[in-house]
């Protein structure tokens, strides 16, 4: 697991867009779990049809507070990473996963808003 951290993000950063349409025979999955109580983001590779197809799995994080972090996932079913986000009940933070394949094509396959989980 690598992870970097840096500048700093607008406001705008944590409007989620939405996904790209990945073909059916490249197709991935990767959760991004609730923000735990601690502030801890999980985010996992489930694999998929096109997961032999996988060069990389990038994923970053904006933070409410305005930071931004990186990391990058291993290409096999059931990696992770975990990340630093905010501890503020009131404000989520916003995980982008982007995976690039070995054509050079890269997909924006997960862009959500982590909830802190009140329980």
């Amino acid at each position: 697991m690598s992870t970097s951290s840096g500048s700093t993000a607008s406001g705008g950063n944590l409007a989620v867009s939405p996904t790209d349409v990945v073909p059916e025979n490249n197709a991935v999955s990767v959760t991004v779990k609730e923000k735990e109580y601690n502030g801890k983001i999980y985010v996992v590779f489930d694999g998929g049809k096109g997961q032999n197809l996988v060069s990389s799995v990038d994923v970053t994080l904006y933070r409410s507070d305005g930071t931004v972090e990186t990391a990058k996932i291993g290409k096999n079913k059931g990696d992770e990473v975990i990340l630093e986000g905010t501890r503020d009940p009131n404000n989520p933070d916003r995980v982008v996963v982007y995976v690039s394949e070995m054509n050079g094509q890269t997909y924006k396959v997960a862009d959500v808003l982590s909830e802190y989980r009140q329980h």
